[in-house]
């Protein structure tokens, strides 16, 4: 299949599947408060979702590497409908944790299946772009899915579970019906022959780019655990504008990541886009802490968001131009660092603000100078053996 044919399809596929998952955002905190968990308790089942996508996401994409692509993408979209319903249905907590373990699970195919499928039908100079499309569709979706589960919830807290139940098998029986396998049956042979371990992907001078992502990560669940706090406080701005400012950070980061990461990439190459990225994103770190309206709110976290969104994409190019050890792999590990700073960023971030409430902002800006730092190291490593 080609890459015009299947590239829209995919967009399609993971905008649906993160509209889903963003619908219930809003509303699982007032759900799980409703069956009666503790603050704690709701943190441990926000994490426990993360934790499963740590540890099975690598396993997921070895696995695409050796049946085929399709058959494990749609495993993991049935398993996140069937999380939906099972948490829509929820009357006691374990149900609660049971329907995330589950969910997460199955649902960490999704991710590295989907950025191994872009590696198959783009050519090296088209990676970027493709990369790029499945990041805006997953920009886009947590845009509008929190919209249409704020909406809903006002009805029902169980409602918006419905409604992304049955938007997720909808996008499982588009990519039963229009979507086609990208691996060659040569190439799932070939990796079914090798024994290499979940880790293979992870040596030498690539091991620099997952921590990498791992510092990438990190920093932005922090921002994102502790700035609706943050801006209460220094702009007295409320939920309803919280919203809107994230609304508007990834609209921006979207139309960067589907529109300009090809035309970036072919004519700068990776590497100048992330080291770009990253440097944009520590300038909106910095902002941040200047924040005192709505407005300085939308434009400084926006300038973060455009820095901060190219460098997944950048990164997983590099990684499936690179790596030996199969795209589904090496997406797969990648995805397993970016849960890893999912799970350490939001209570790392909420420590830190409770020291003092600018932080967050002052250590993301650090940790993305040494995000900077290693990836010169990264670059010049590269650049010794490529001339060796």
């Amino acid at each position: 299949m080609t890459s015009k044919k299947a590239l829209p399809i995919l967009f399609l596929v993971m905008f649906l599947v993160y509209v889903g998952f963003g619908i219930i955002i809003p509303v699982l905190p007032f759900y799980a408060e409703k069956i009666g968990a503790t603050p704690t308790q709701l943190g441990l089942l926000m994490a426990v979702y993360s934790l499963m996508q740590l540890l099975f996401a690598p396993m997921w994409g070895r696995i695409s590497d050796r049946i085929g692509r399709k058959p494990v993408m749609m495993l993991g979209i049935f398993g996140l409908a069937i999380s939906f319903f099972l948490m829509a249905i929820s009357t006691k907590l374990w149900m609660l944790f049971a329907a995330r373990i589950i969910g997460g699970f199955l649902s960490s195919a999704n991710m590295p299946t989907t950025m191994a499928y872009v590696a198959d039908i783009t050519t090296p100079e088209n990676r970027g772009k493709g990369m790029g499309v499945i990041g805006a569709a997953i920009g886009l979706g947590f845009v509008f899915g929190p919209a249409i589960g704020g909406i809903f919830s006002k009805n029902s807290l169980n409602l918006p579970f419905y409604i992304a139940g049955v938007s997720t098998l909808i996008t499982l029986v588009l990519v039963f019906l229009l979507l086609k396998e990208s691996s060659t049956a040569e190439g799932r042979r070939e990796h079914s022959e090798k024994k290499h371990s979940l880790w293979h992907s992870f040596k030498g001078n690539l091991s620099l780019l997952f921590i990498l992502q791992l510092f990438i990560s990190l920093s932005l669940s922090g921002l994102e655990t502790t700035f609706a706090y943050f801006a209460a406080k220094k702009a007295g701005m409320d939920a309803t504008q919280m919203g809107y400012v994230f609304m508007i950070m990834g609209l921006a980061g979207a139309f960067v990541q589907g529109g300009l990461m090809g035309p970036l990439t072919k004519r700068f190459g990776e590497n100048l886009v992330i080291q770009t990225g990253i440097i944009i994103s520590a300038i909106g770190f910095a902002l941040i802490l200047l924040v005192d309206n709505f407005t300085t709110a939308a434009i400084y976290l926006t300038i973060f968001g455009i820095g901060n969104g190219v460098i997944r994409p950048s990164i997983s190019s590099i990684l499936t131009k690179s790596s030996t050890a199969g795209h589904g792999s090496a997406t797969g590990l990648l995805s397993s660092f970016d849960s890893l700073g999912r799970i350490v960023g939001p209570p790392l971030g909420g420590w830190l603000f409770s020291l003092a409430i600018g932080l967050p902002y002052i250590s993301g800006t650090i940790i993305s100078v040494l995000a900077l730092i290693l990836f010169q190291v990264y670059y010049v490593k590269s650049r010794k053996m490529a001339t060796s």
